[in-house]
This record gives C-alpha cells, sequence and structure tokens, in this order.
C-alpha cells in the first residue's frame, strides 16, 4: 500500500508478521488442549442425561416386576450397547434384582473417539440410589 501524501510503501515487515504468527502458535496451544477437555466434558452431559432415563426406567420396572434387570433391551430406551459411528458411549446394566449399575462407557473405536487427552477411554455409571461415579474429571 502506498500513503499518497508522504509517497511512502506502507505495510507489515516480515519480522511483525513472524511475531504474530509465534504469539497465535503460543496462545492456541494453551487453548487447544483446554477447548479439547471441555468440549468432551460437555459430551458427559448426554450420558449423564441417558444413566438418569436408565435408572427411572429401572425404578419403574422394579415396581412392576418387584425386581431390576440387567438385559438393558427389556428397558426399551433405544440405547446403544455397543459402539457405532453415531454414539459417543455405549450403555450397559450389570446387576439386577435388588440392585443395579448402569454404565456409561466411552467409545474409543468403531464410535466418535474421544478427545480425551491421549484419546483415553473412560466410564460413567448411576446406581439404583442415583449415586454417580466414574472417571475423573468427567464425573
Amino acid at each position: 500500500v502506498i500513503d499518497m501524501k508522504t509517497n511512502k510503501i506502507m505495510g507489515f515487515t516480515l519480522t511483525e508478521i513472524m511475531i504474530v504468527v509465534v504469539v497465535m502458535g503460543i496462545l492456541v496451544s494453551i487453548a487447544w488442549p483446554r477447548y479439547i477437555l471441555v468440549a468432551e466434558k460437555s459430551r458427559t452431559a448426554e450420558a449423564k442425561n441417558v444413566l438418569g432415563q436408565i435408572r427411572a426406567t429401572e425404578l419403574g420396572y422394579y415396581l412392576e416386576y418387584d425386581s431390576y434387570t440387567a438385559n438393558i433391551a427389556l428397558l426399551s430406551l433405544g440405547v446403544p450397547a455397543s459402539c457405532n459411528t453415531s454414539f459417543y458411549y455405549s450403555y450397559s446394566i450389570s446387576g439386577g434384582g435388588a440392585s443395579f449399575t448402569a454404565t456409561a462407557a466411552r467409545c474409543t473405536s468403531g464410535g466418535k473417539a474421544p478427545n480425551s487427552p491421549g484419546g483415553v477411554a473412560y466410564v460413567l455409571n448411576i446406581t439404583q440410589n442415583g449415586d454417580l461415579g466414574g472417571t475423573p474429571p468427567y464425573v
């Protein structure tokens, strides 16, 4: 760009552009891991919601049959029991009878891969009493 008053060429020097690129790189390297953690934690909201639905349905099942079930298909919720490309979690129930624990396991293959640091899988679970547990910091 030429300044018409002074007839000088104006613009950024290569050094100024390099400094901006380096500063942007530093900011991204600080912000990106935090963003990934926050995004992954937000996905746990989906799992917590589904675990709450499983618990509520199990409580209804208990009222009707005087027992909890370990068969997730009997609850007719339509939650995935295994990982596929449409879901972040697979769900399962253990126990049955007098107690149960419903578990949401983060898919590492066959589903949407985790953005957790290192791509590590983690779990969330809930009991018939509503106690929520799992792998920190996602609980």
